[in-house]
């Protein structure tokens, strides 16, 4: 069944493990992602701050942030970066592979799995000239 908009309202546990295949070096991220609507946009969207720690291969650690929107149709969620410049799509709802979004020489092609809901996860994996790498994110209800 697909998932919508008042799914994923409200406030998430995530985790993150990046891999990086170029240097086999593994950074860690432990925060919390927020879904909250976005007064009179349509069709609906959701704003999704993600706020954590971020800690280096290296021992280094400091607070990162990231943005995302999502804005809701009837057969897809379409994703958009801060500055509402278009990421991908996909529908929520299985397993979802190919949402892809071509960044310059970067191609990120990026899975959801919905499969054990309430619990999800994405994994975007990343190829260009000069990135190669994995990164997975699991979501849990906090």
């Amino acid at each position: 069944m697909m998932k919508g908009f008042a799914d994923f309202l409200g406030d998430w546990r995530l985790s993150r493990r990046i891999e990086d295949r170029l240097t086999g070096q593994v950074a860690t991220f432990c925060g919390s992602a927020r879904f909250v609507a976005e007064p009179a946009s349509e069709p609906a969207m959701l704003c999704c701050d993600e706020k954590g720690q971020l800690a280096l291969a290296d021992g280094t650690s400091f607070e990162a942030t990231r943005r995302y929107f999502w804005q809701f149709r009837s057969d897809r969620v379409d994703v958009f970066f801060d500055d509402h410049r278009s990421f991908h799509h996909f529908v929520p709802e299985g397993k979802v592979a190919g949402a892809d979004h071509l960044c310059g020489a970067d191609l990120y092609l990026v899975t959801y799995d919905f499969t054990a809901w309430p619990s999800w996860s994405s994994v975007y994996s990343v190829k260009g000239p000069r990135k190669d790498y994995v990164s997975t994110t699991e979501f849990a209800p906090a």
